[in-house]
């Protein structure tokens, strides 16, 4: 599986032991899990609601190569207000993503114009977890549901694919993504620190 923050050339700490106290978090990410066995059908229903009842209706695709330029224009003009540390994307990394089987990206349109991403990977001794690589929406498209329909989206493909865990990464200083993942359902369990570059 091609992880985008391997593509993106970034080494893991693996073992949250290797976090040293003393230093800023500035490469530090929050890990948080959804277990399967939490999306009951009652939570279901609350959160098709939630996305019901907002005026957003995006349509959704699934990006292909020829969609390079569309999700590269996306995912940089996301994440440059997001306060999140990102490399930007080019056309040859997101066809890099697309050599992966296990990963997807959706595209989220809305009235007419593309406004948001989410990449996702399935992953797992046994393909047991869906990974969200990347989120983002471009700004003038945020705080309107769309996040938390891209989410909803690709948790629907996940469970065709009996994924057991949803699970995700958030920049530790990122309060509001945090947040909206933590609304979803989504606890933390774990940290990861990556080295200076």
């Amino acid at each position: 599986m091609i992880g985008l923050k391997n593509i993106i050339g970034r080494k893991k700490y693996d073992d949250y032991d290797d976090w040293d106290e003393e230093k800023p978090k500035e490469n530090a990410y929050i890990i948080l899990r959804l277990p399967r066995n939490k999306i009951t059908e009652e939570f279901e229903g609350a959160l098709d609601n939630k996305i019901q009842d907002n005026f957003t209706k995006p349509k959704f695709e699934v990006a292909t190569a020829q969609d390079a330029d569309r999700v590269t224009w996306l995912h940089n003009r996301s994440f440059m207000t997001s306060g999140t540390p990102f490399r930007a994307m080019t056309p040859d990394l997101f066809l890099k993503l697309l050599e992966d089987p296990k990963c997807f990206i959706l595209i989220a349109r809305l009235y007419g114009a593309d406004a948001g991403f989410i990449i996702v990977d399935i992953d797992g001794e046994n393909d047991e977890f869906g990974l969200i690589s990347g989120l983002g929406i471009i700004p003038r498209f945020q705080r309107k549901g769309l996040a938390t329909a891209l989410a909803y989206e690709a948790w629907n493909r996940f469970l065709k694919e009996n994924v057991e865990e949803l699970r995700c990464e958030v920049y530790v200083t990122n309060i509001s993504s945090l947040s909206f993942v933590m609304s979803l359902g989504f606890e933390e369990f774990d940290m990861r620190v990556f080295p200076d570059e």
